[in-house]
């Protein structure tokens, strides 16, 4: 719905050709801008009532004793919501809000974008099932890994504390399911307000990348990288932005072209993990210091996981 309604808008109301590159970027700010404030406002006002029946330190408690199931459960989670890297980020902001674990919270926000049952619909379709599922292992695998990696480092020291301030941390005395709605619509507005230029500033990136990076130049370049493809070809993917099952199309064509499997999919997992206008947006609650590793170790994870496709392409 919200697809059609910035078409119509621009291509009908502003009279924007249809085959208009400037209407194409426009179409996609406006749908994306709509859809991520929409979700964020959404899905921090849905975590915030339901975490005003769970007093936060109790939360906190239930989620460390859990240890590794913890990270299963989130990385369960990752995989059953259908989001991009900046649709993921509404649900990160309200994890974080609520007191879970940052490397438990790591491992959803790889994992979603990486891997859904649509996208597995079409990669079956695609690439077969053998791949599939080995892509599938390899995306929890690096969602996991890199959780519990993230979650060693201590990196609380690195989210804003004007961003997640005490009066959104504090447990409160609640009085009836208004004053949990009440507790939730507020902390929503706050986060929304505090954040919104930050999504329209990544969206707006990522809708220039999205529509002006040519895919042959793409493609030329990671053929020709040799031995290196894999490494390129992730940070290739870094600054483009789109959702896995868009960029399985890609994917393959680089691999009927005689790309290694583990480039081709590397390349797919470094956009969708690892968005350049979901980096903006996350620098909004945190420092620079704490985005650099989570590239960091998520780049490790997709590099070893491409190379490792590589070695097992003739066996496929």
């Amino acid at each position: 719905m919200l697809l059609n309604l910035s078409n119509w808008f621009v291509f009908n109301l502003l009279n924007f050709a249809g085959d208009s590159k400037a209407g194409e970027i426009l179409s996609f700010f406006i749908y994306d801008t709509l859809k991520i404030i929409f979700l964020l406002f959404s899905v921090i006002f849905i975590i915030g009532v339901l975490r005003s029946y769970i007093p936060q330190q109790k939360l906190k408690d239930w989620l460390h004793q859990k240890g590794y199931k913890a990270y299963l459960f989130a990385a369960f989670f990752g995989a059953v919501t259908p989001f991009c890297s900046c649709s993921s980020l509404p649900i990160f902001f309200g994890m974080i809000a609520a007191g879970i674990p940052l490397g438990v919270v790591f491992t959803f926000l790889i994992i979603s974008p990486l891997i859904n049952e649509y996208l597995l619909v079409i990669m079956i379709d695609s690439f077969g099932w053998k791949i599939s599922f080995l892509y599938l292992l390899s995306g929890l695998m690096i969602g996991i890994f890199a959780g519990l990696v993230l979650g060693k480092l201590k990196l609380e020291r690195f989210i804003d504390e004007n961003f997640f301030n005490d009066e959104n941390n504090n447990d409160e005395n609640f009085q009836g399911f208004k004053s949990r709605l009440i507790f939730g619509l507020k902390e929503a507005l706050d986060i929304t307000k505090s954040i919104w230029l930050w999504v329209v500033a990544g969206i707006a990136a990522g809708a220039l990348i999205h529509n002006y990076v040519p895919q042959e130049l793409v493609e030329a370049v990671i053929a020709r990288a040799g031995i290196f493809g894999v490494p390129i070809a992730v940070l290739m993917g870094v600054p483009m932005y789109g959702s896995c099952a868009a960029i399985v199309p890609i994917a393959l064509v680089l691999f009927q072209k005689g790309l290694p499997l583990g480039t081709a999919l590397s390349f797919m997992m470094a956009i969708s993990a690892l968005s350049l206008p979901a980096a903006i947006v996350m620098r909004r609650a945190v420092k620079t210091e704490f985005i650099l590793i989570f590239f960091s170790v998520t780049t490790i994870g997709i590099i070893f996981t491409g190379y490792l496709f590589n070695l097992l392409g003739e066996f496929i």
